[in-house]
């Protein structure tokens, strides 16, 4: 995989037709972002769709292009059965660009599962990762605090919420400039002991790991950024990362309701917006990378709007220029050494 090197862009396969709002968004975040400089996109879609989207912007002299897909995989597909019967579809060709090396990273606001199995198929996963998961800063009273796994992988054994430890670390270290982060394991007490059978046995592997492993968290904790990486099964976190995600709207809609017309609308606007994005830290990033592939694949909301897809495209460029894969190679064989597993 190319990174970064003086005027070099990083190349970035946008899918074009994945989300809430393809193409429109996708094409408007992707003209935003290679405005900025530092990223060549290539966007994966319809051409039709995508070169009348394209018309709408000034893109003379910008390093923007399409590739032609057939057909997209939708939200509630099953992602295995869809991967055969749309094998043109516009994540697989993205992710594909990635494979073949005409592209340095992928980036999408589809379906989660479609993009967890085009990058664990074509691009593998790292060695000891069984499974892509995904994770990141979900709350924006703590924005220097990730979260894995937060949905992909609901049953996880005691190996697996170590390399999320591990997978973490890399993150936190590469994209978040902590250089020591704070370890911890998610469960019902902060007191050592507290947990179920999952909990005992990850916490023994992580004490051996190497890691600054500080124990348990309860999630009442987590608003208070005492832990940089934060690990626990699929199942939990998407719970907590549902739950926090809605109560940043509900409480955002509840002021709104009841400051109507008792302030201008601009000042409650800022308000309400303050209170959201507090519970949805994920979206200053436009999306987190699939954790534990060979290559960087970058997953956003499918609600996402411009300004998202121009972040997550940012995101995607940062993990390449910081070789966050190579590292996160490096960093999995140091703690297998030392834990045996």
């Amino acid at each position: 995989m190319a990174s970064q090197s003086g005027d070099k862009l990083v190349r970035v396969a946008v899918d074009a037709m994945g989300g809430d709002h393809a193409p429109h968004e996708m094409v408007a975040g992707a003209v935003q972002a290679v405005s900025k400089g530092g990223v060549q996109v290539l966007l994966v879609g319809d051409p039709q769709a995508v070169q009348s989207e394209l018309a709408k912007h000034d893109i003379s002299d910008l390093p923007i292009g399409n590739i032609p897909s057939e057909g997209v995989i939708e939200e509630g597909e099953a992602p295995a059965l869809a991967l055969r019967q749309k094998p043109k579809a516009s994540i697989l060709v993205a992710t594909g660009l990635v494979k073949q090396g005409h592209a340095d990273a992928t980036v999408t606001m589809g379906s989660t599962g479609a993009a967890m199995a085009a990058a664990a198929v074509l691009l593998g996963t790292i060695d000891g990762i069984e499974r892509p998961a995904l994770g990141g800063p979900i709350l924006g009273m703590a924005p220097n605090t990730v979260i894995i796994d937060l949905g992909t992988n609901l049953d996880c054994r005691p190996q697996q919420i170590l390399s999320y430890a591990a997978i973490g670390v890399v993150f936190v270290r590469q994209m978040l400039s902590v250089e020591n982060p704070r370890v911890a394991i998610l469960s019902v007490g902060a007191e050592a002991g507290k947990g179920n059978r999952q909990v005992h046995e990850t916490t023994e592997l992580l004490r051996e790991s190497g890691m600054n492993f500080i124990g348990n968290l309860e999630a009442s904790d987590l608003p208070y950024g005492k832990a940089e990486v934060v690990v626990c099964d699929g199942f939990v976190g998407n719970i907590i990362m549902k739950l926090t995600e809605s109560l940043g709207d509900s409480i955002a809609n509840r002021i709104r309701e009841r400051l109507q017309g008792k302030m201008p609308d601009q000042e409650l606007e800022a308000i309400a917006g303050d209170i959201f994005s507090l519970t949805n830290a994920i979206e200053s990033h436009g999306g987190g990378p699939l954790f534990g592939v060979q290559g960087v694949s970058v997953v956003g909301h499918g609600r996402s709007k411009a300004d998202a897809v121009a972040l997550a495209i940012g995101t995607a460029k940062r993990a390449v220029d910081s070789n966050f894969v190579e590292n996160l190679n490096a960093e999995l064989a140091q703690i297998k050494n030392k834990t045996g597993t």
